[in-house]
């Protein structure tokens, strides 16, 4: 007969295992269950204020809305934006303290856009997240950029490029990380 693992000591490590997946969410600050985020593009001059996120339910009219202001306004491409990247936004603009909108740099940018910046600036990545709609170039008017650096710095939830001075941060939603540009 072979030597069979002991099952309570696998449903025990199981659980424990559980457990952790099921708390690990709790140390981050939980998110308000209806979440509203304001936008201004500075490219098209369009401007957006819309609840995006009701009693913890994603609204798919709001999400379009915040998938078209953000479009590759070279392009005219839209591209889905992730949720993880608008409740980022949410949860730094709510320490913003602040009723002025986010300034948009840039949020989606198609694959040929990025190819085109590549070519034209060093600064570009060639897999960057904004082709994905899990990145966005910002600034808060009334906001120090170094304290929107910090802010999404202290969140640990993506990346954070600090550009002082081409007067934005750029936050994202993949790994943990940080760099400086111009």
């Amino acid at each position: 007969m072979t030597d069979h693992p002991d099952r309570r000591k696998i449903l025990a490590l199981g659980g424990a295992a559980l457990t952790f997946a099921v708390c690990r969410p709790a140390f981050a600050a939980p998110l308000p269950a209806t979440r509203t985020l304001s936008f201004y593009n500075l490219h098209t001059g369009e401007s957006l204020k819309t609840t995006y996120c009701v009693d913890g339910t994603c609204v798919p009219g709001a999400l379009d809305e915040i998938n078209t202001i953000l479009r590759d306004f070279r392009t005219g491409e839209k591209h889905e934006i992730d949720t993880r990247l608008l409740d980022l936004l949410s949860t730094i603009y709510g320490k913003a303290e602040t009723n002025k909108p986010f300034q948009v740099i840039s949020g989606y940018r198609s694959p040929k856009t990025n190819k085109m910046l590549r070519q034209n600036s060093s600064g570009v990545a060639r897999r960057s997240l904004h082709m994905v709609g899990e990145a966005i170039d910002i600034r808060i008017p009334g906001r120090d950029l170094s304290w929107l650096r910090q802010t999404a710095l202290g969140l640990k939830r993506g990346g954070v490029g600090y550009y002082p001075t081409s007067n934005f941060v750029h936050v994202d939603v993949g790994r943990v990380r940080q760099w400086a540009g111009s």
